[in-house]
């Protein structure tokens, strides 16, 4: 019997997995959906608490449609996002005349949603006062309009959810204790992406191949490495993280089989958190700065014999104006030349490293008369980790 009660969760599990395209197998995540399918036939609040970005906002949706109520309204209110002036007014209407700018009558959206839903999100930023009527409505389903004296009634089933630990919060006396337990009666956790293991791998590829779809463009393969690397970060962003990650990746290496060492650069932009990464990221700087300058004695030696043919054929001839004098990209181009050593040794005594990069770029965009894409083949790094590099190093 108990058997085929599991069997049944696991098909409504399923079903909601599919009806609102969650992402994931992860036995925590699981256990947050079927904690809000059986919840959401019973007409109680919820708090639903969790890492920002970690997914929260779909689970007031599944208690919604779950309930009896979900031929109702549904309403998501993000409480951070309304001015401290106006979260009165917005959630329980105001009077005409009430206050400067009230030119007419106005419901809220408790009244609005009578019979339906009310999402909470980011409870904690709701000012003390508004916490108050909040509280009367979780308790009696009565409040009062902004400049009213009328009472009014609303049948409306609350969920909120928090990334502050709203206990902390009690403490501090930020956050009503009366409110914080009338709110959780249920409390579902969603994970944060971190604890969810292979389920990193999974929200990776469907990230990457939505992108490829809607824009047109190459699917990219993630390696092992890569898809390991991506299961051992923290992620403090979550799934939000994740796919800004992923959607990066999937524009400017349209194409390509994604490796450990380029899915770093865009998780570590300007160095990696782990030592050994930072370790590579250095040497692969210097065997640059090395490589480039084997390359430019020898274009120097070129260009040396071009200058010294160009000065022979003027010859004692005069420049008669500003146009005829050379261009400064040859006087740089012959400044190298005469000083090709200048490119790693002059340096400011505050970032040597760093001008010596800067020089080794500017040098190599002159050498390729401002091609970028040159450019990068010849420094060996992506056209990516190029334009960020002259953003970084202020190159223009």
């Amino acid at each position: 019997m108990a058997e085929n009660k599991i069997e049944e969760i696991d098909s409504e599990v399923l079903s909601v997995k599919q009806r609102f395209q969650i992402i994931g197998n992860s036995a925590a995540l699981l256990n947050a959906i079927s904690r809000a399918i059986r919840v959401a036939p019973v007409d109680l609040s919820v708090l639903v608490t969790g890492e920002s970005g970690a997914g929260k906002e779909f689970f007031p949706k599944i208690i919604h449609q779950c309930g009896a109520r979900k031929h109702k309204k549904y309403i998501a209110v993000n409480c951070g996002a309304i001015p401290e002036g106006t979260i009165d007014s917005e959630l329980f209407g105001h009077e005409k005349g009430s206050f400067t700018g009230a030119i007419a009558t106005r419901k809220g959206y408790f009244e609005e949603a009578d019979g339906g839903t009310i999402f909470l999100d980011e409870i904690a930023e709701l000012p003390m006062t508004t916490q108050a009527r909040l509280l009367r409505v979780l308790e009696t389903g009565e409040f009062l309009k902004v400049g009213s004296s009328t009472v009014q009634r609303a049948d409306v089933r609350v969920v909120a959810a928090t990334n502050v630990d709203l206990l902390e919060a009690v403490r501090k006396g930020k956050f009503r204790e009366d409110l914080y337990y009338r709110l959780s009666t249920i409390i579902i956790t969603v994970p944060n992406l971190h604890d969810r293991g292979a389920d990193v791998s999974l929200l990776a590829r469907k990230f990457a191949s939505d992108f490829s779809h809607k824009y047109r463009t190459t699917p990219i393969i993630f390696d092992e490495g890569a898809m390991r690397l991506m299961e051992l970060q923290r992620w403090p962003g979550n799934v939000r993280q994740l796919k800004n990650v992923v959607e990066q990746v999937a524009l400017f290496n349209a194409g390509e089989t994604v490796t450990r060492d380029i899915l770093a650069e865009y998780l570590h932009p300007g160095g990696s958190s782990l030592p050994a990464q930072r370790q590579q990221n250095d040497d692969d700087r210097q065997k640059m700065l090395l490589r480039l300058v084997m390359a430019l004695r020898d274009e120097t030696d070129r260009l040396k014999e071009r200058i010294d043919a160009l000065e022979a054929e003027r010859g004692s001839v005069r420049y008669t104006s500003v146009a005829d004098e050379p261009v400064a990209d040859e006087k740089r181009v012959t400044s190298l030349i005469k000083y090709p050593e200048k490119m790693l040794f002059d340096m400011s005594a505050s970032n040597p490293l760093e001008e010596s990069e800067k020089m080794t770029i500017q040098a190599a965009l002159a050498k390729n008369d401002g091609n970028k894409r040159k450019t990068a083949d010849d420094l060996n790094i992506s056209l990516r980790t190029l334009y960020r590099k002259l953003h970084d190093l202020n190159i223009e």
